[in-house]
């Protein structure tokens, strides 16, 4: 064991896209330490079972949920005030939620530019700022930490709304971390390499053709893929108060993946025209099953 169950107790962390995937094995990994978890997301039954199931296992409620559209500032600025009038001050806030699909950039609508980059980039940065602003006012510390990608440094192909928002959180990273000093606030990124899950899992590698899609775990220096619990362990660190001279970086955790060769989606070059077809409506089915589970 890497850290003391209760290594962050007294901390309340809110998680956007925390429902599912990495955010849920977050969310996971910091109420088992100890730590008060919010979670966000737009499916209310997905986020009310995930909050159920991880508070059964710690034996403890120490996982909440709001059903919330990040990409509206006055929703996030409303869900943040609830949790400060309900719970208390957050001490941390972990920036997950993401939205992407692969296609030929050519093929784009604006719509589909839209819905990932006013998720990623504008609800980044609605959030964070309905957060950070509270802290400043209140003379609180705080430590933020964005989900984001290895295409931050090399672009990608393919992806690239995704490559383009994740980018602009970089950034954001980068200049509240020296604006924000000041104040306590510490901000960082992390940028995970292949942690399979389901769904974006499903939405990156849509083909039966393993050469293509997402990465292939001997494609990796490591020889494997990530485990969350490793993934879990970095941000624990980075929203303790173990590490607070850290500040303003984007740390990668994919096994040497990014160094050895591009952890991008430039395979997919091979692709005809009569497979990204295909890809564009099993994309379609699943989004459409995701989508009937929202509320907000």
């Amino acid at each position: 064991m890497l850290f003391d169950k209760q290594c962050l107790a007294g901390k309340r962390v809110l998680i956007t896209g925390g429902g599912t995937g990495i955010g849920k094995g977050l969310a996971r990994h910091l109420a088992a330490h100890g730590a008060e978890v919010h979670i966000w997301g737009r499916r209310a039954q997905v986020l009310e079972d995930a909050a159920a199931e991880i508070n059964a296992e710690v034996d403890a409620q120490r996982v909440h949920w709001q059903a919330v559209d990040i990409r509206k500032a006055e929703a996030v600025d409303a869900a943040v005030g609830e949790i400060w009038e309900k719970y208390g001050p957050l001490t941390g806030l972990i920036n997950n939620a993401a939205a992407n699909f692969i296609a030929p950039t050519k093929d784009l609508s604006p719509r589909g530019f839209e819905a990932i980059t006013s998720t990623v980039m504008n609800g980044a940065f609605f959030t964070t700022h309905a957060v950070g602003r509270r802290w400043i006012a209140n003379g609180l510390k705080g430590s933020i930490v964005s989900t984001l990608v290895t295409w931050i440094w090399t672009g990608s192909p393919f992806v690239v709304p995704s490559a383009m928002a994740k980018a602009a959180v970089n950034a954001m990273t980068m200049s509240l971390a020296v604006e924000w000093a000041k104040y306590g606030i510490r901000v960082n990124a992390v940028a995970p390499g292949p942690f399979p899950t389901d769904y974006a899992w499903k939405m990156l590698n849509p083909t039966d053709d393993s050469s293509v899609g997402a990465t292939q775990a001997d494609e990796v220096p490591a020889g494997r893929f990530g485990e969350i619990s490793e993934l879990g362990n970095l941000v624990l660190l980075l929203q303790s108060d173990g590490c607070d001279y850290i500040t303003g970086e984007t740390i990668a955790i994919d096994g040497a993946h990014h160094l050895a060769a591009p952890s991008t989606f430039a395979g997919l070059n091979k692709l005809s025209d009569e497979q990204w077809a295909h890809i564009k409506e099993q994309a379609k089915a699943a989004s459409e099953q995701s989508k009937a589970q929202r509320t907000v």
